[in-house]
C-alpha cells in the first residue's frame, strides 16, 4: 500500500494491521465508546494501601506474563523508577510484557535493552525511543517480533480510551504521596511538576501503583491524582533526580545561528494578524524554542500585546512571561525545569493539565483547537514540508514524536524551525528519512537562510498577505534545499533492510511511515 504521503507500507507487520494515512480530510473520526480496564472495587475502612516493596506491589497487582505495563516520563532523564520496577520484574521472572510508557527517554542509569534481549519485554509502545534501546532496535542488535508503535502525545490517550492500548498495571512516579494514594509532583524532595502524562493511565489502568520517595500526612495537598484511582503506594529511596529533568530538553542557546532563526520566527508571529491581545502560543523547550520565547516576550512588551494562554511543556522562560503579566494563564502538560515544576503550586494562573486535555483530537475539545501559534523543532524537513522528528541523517534514533504532529495540526500557524544544515548534512531535503508530521499541517519553515511558506496549508493566503504587509519576503523551500546542498553536497541515501522496527502512527491511529532497520 502507499499512503497519501507517498510512503510504501505493508498490509501487516507481524500481527499489526496497517491503516494508511490518507490525509486530514479522511482522518478517521468515528465516535466510539470509551473503554477502560479500571475495575470498581471497594477499599474497606482501615485497609492499608502502603506496601513495603515494589515486589510486593507486583504480586499484589497480579502482574503476569503477557501483560502491559506503563510509566510516565515527567522525570525525563532523571527518572529512577523505570529501572527499579524493571529490576523487580526481572527478579520475579515475569516475561513477555508490553512496555508502554508515555515516552522512552535516554535513561543512563540502567539498560532497558537487556530486558528486550532476555524476553522480559517483547513489545514497546511510546511516543519515542531515545537512547540505548532505540539505537539497538534500529541497528538490529536487539530485535522484537512485533514492531515498536510510536504515537504522538495526543494519540496515546485516544489509543488507551479506544482499547487499542490496554494497560494492566500503571506505575506512576510522584514526588509526594500520602499512604492512601493522593499524590503530586509539586511538593517533596524531587519535584517533577505536572503529572499530566500519567492521568490517562491512572484513570484507565486495571491496577495503579504510586511510587514516591516522600510520604506526607494524609491528605496530600495538592493532589494531582486522587486516591480513588490508586491501588497501592510504595515508598522507595529516590524516584528521580529532578536536576536532570531539563537534560537534553530545556537549554538556553548562545549560538548565533539559532538566535537568528528565533528572531525570524518572532518576526513571522509579529507580522500575523493573529498577534493581538488574547492570542495563544506554544514554543517548546529546545534551544531555538527558548530563544523564541525570550524574543517573543520582548516583542509583546514592545507592542503592548498580552497572551491569553501559553501551552504544553513549560519552561522557566514561560514562567518569566507569566510573572511579567504577559500571559494570563499557563496550561502545563509537562514541566521542563525546576522553575516550571514549582510554578504550579506558587502561581494561581499556572495550571496542571491532563495530556488528553492538551492534545487528544478524539474527545470533546482540547487546547490545541484554540492555539494560534505553535513553534516546533525538527531533525529534517522536505520540500513537501513533511517533518522528521525521529531519525538523524545517519538513521539513528535521535528524537521522539512528542506533541509535534498534534500541535502542527491544531495551531492556526504552525512554524517548524531548524538550521538548513547540521554538521555536513542538509536538514532541508527532497524526502525526509522518516515522515512524522504530514506536510499539509505545516504553515511555514524557518531557517537562518529564509522563511518558506507552505502553499498547501489552510492559512497560506492569510500568512502570505501578512508577511508581505510587514515587508518579509519568503523564499521557496526548493531554494532552501538547494542552498543546503551547496554547503554539504547531496548525501548518500541511508541503507536499510526490509525489516520494519517501528511504526509511526498519526493522531487517529493511521500510519504515516515506518522505520526500517539501518545498515551502518
Amino acid at each position: 500500500m502507499v499512503n497519501s504521503l507517498g510512503r510504501e507500507l505493508p498490509e501487516f507487520i507481524g500481527g499489526y494491521r496497517v491503516r494508511p494515512y490518507q490525509g486530514l480530510e479522511t482522518a478517521e473520526s468515528t465516535a466510539v465508546p470509551v473503554q477502560s480496564k479500571r475495575i470498581v472495587e471497594r477499599c474497606q475502612a482501615g485497609q492499608s494501601k502502603l506496601l513495603g516493596s515494589l515486589k510486593e506491589a507486583l504480586l499484589a497487582c497480579g502482574l503476569k506474563d503477557g501483560m502491559t505495563i506503563s510509566f510516565h516520563h515527567s522525570f525525563r532523564e532523571g527518572d529512577l523508577v523505570v529501572g527499579q520496577v524493571m529490576e523487580a520484574i526481572g527478579e520475579l521472572g515475569i516475561k513477555n510484557l508490553r512496555f508502554a510508557p508515555s515516552a522512552v527517554v535516554n535513561l543512563k542509569n540502567f539498560s532497558l535493552a537487556k530486558y528486550v534481549e532476555d524476553g522480559t519485554i517483547i513489545r514497546v509502545e511510546a511516543s519515542g525511543i531515545r537512547g540505548e534501546l532505540g539505537d539497538h532496535l534500529i541497528d538490529g542488535s536487539v530485535q522484537m517480533d512485533e514492531p515498536a508503535i510510536l504515537r504522538p502525545h495526543g494519540a496515546r490517550p485516544r489509543a488507551i480510551e479506544t482499547g487499542e492500548l490496554e494497560i494492566d498495571v500503571a506505575f506512576i512516579a510522584v514526588s509526594a504521596s500520602d499512604v492512601y494514594g493522593n499524590c503530586t509532583g509539586q511538593i517533596g524532595t524531587n519535584r517533577c511538576g505536572s503529572l499530566g502524562y500519567s492521568f490517562v493511565d491512572a484513570h484507565n489502568a486495571n491496577k495503579v501503583v504510586v511510587i514516591t520517595d516522600t510520604l506526607v500526612d494524609y491528605p496530600c495537598c495538592p493532589a494531582s491524582i486522587s486516591q480513588q484511582y490508586v491501588d497501592y503506594v510504595v515508598k522507595v529511596d529516590q524516584v528521580g533526580d529532578s536536576a536532570k529533568i531539563g537534560a537534553g530538553a530545556a537549554r538556553l542557546t548562545k549560538n548565533p545561528r539559532d538566535l537568528m532563526i528565533a528572531q525570524k520566527v518572532v518576526k513571522v508571529i509579529a507580522a500575523s494578524r493573529r498577534f493581538v491581545d488574547g492570542f495563544s502560543f506554544q514554543t517548546g523547550a529546545g534551544a531555538i524554542s527558548i530563544a523564541c520565547t525570550k524574543f517573543l516576550a520582548e516583542e509583546m512588551e514592545k507592542k503592548q500585546v498580552k497572551a491569553s494562554f501559553a501551552l504544553g511543556g513549560i519552561t522557566a522562560a514561560i514562567i518569566d512571561m507569566y510573572d511579567a503579566g504577559l500571559v494570563r494563564v499557563v496550561e502545563c502538560s509537562q514541566s521542563f525545569d525546576a522553575t516550571a515544576a514549582s510554578a504550579i503550586l506558587s502561581r494561581p494562573g499556572v495550571l496542571e493539565i491532563d495530556n488528553a486535555d492538551y492534545s487528544n483530537a478524539f474527545n470533546k475539545g482540547n487546547f490545541l483547537n484554540h492555539l494560534n501559534f505553535g513553534v516546533l523543532g525538527a531533525l529534517e524537513v522536505d520540500t513537501d514540508f513533511n517533518v522528521n522528528l525521529l531519525t538523524s541523517s545517519s538513521g539513528k534514533m535521535m528524537g521522539g514524536l512528542g506533541g509535534g504532529p498534534d500541535v502542527a495540526a491544531g495551531a492556526d500557524i504552525s512554524i517548524v524551525t531548524l538550521p538548513i544544515v547540521r554538521g555536513r548534512t542538509p536538514s532541508v531535503v527532497d524526502r525526509v528519512f522518516t515522515c512524522c508530521t504530514p506536510g499539509e499541517t505545516v504553515a511555514c519553515v524557518v531557517t537562518q537562510a529564509g522563511i518558506a511558506l507552505n502553499p498547501r496549508h489552510r492559512n497560506y493566503a492569510e500568512l502570505r498577505e501578512d508577511l508581505e504587509r510587514a515587508g518579509i519576503k519568503p523564499v521557496d523551500i526548493q531554494e532552501l534545499r538547494r542552498l543546503a546542498e551547496e554547503l554539504t553536497g547531496r548525501p548518500e541515501p541511508i541503507k536499510t533492510t526490509q525489516r520494519i522496527v517501528a511504526v509511526v502512527e498519526y493522531r487517529d491511529g493511521t500510519v504515516v511511515d515506518v522505520v526500517r532497520e539501518v545498515v551502518f
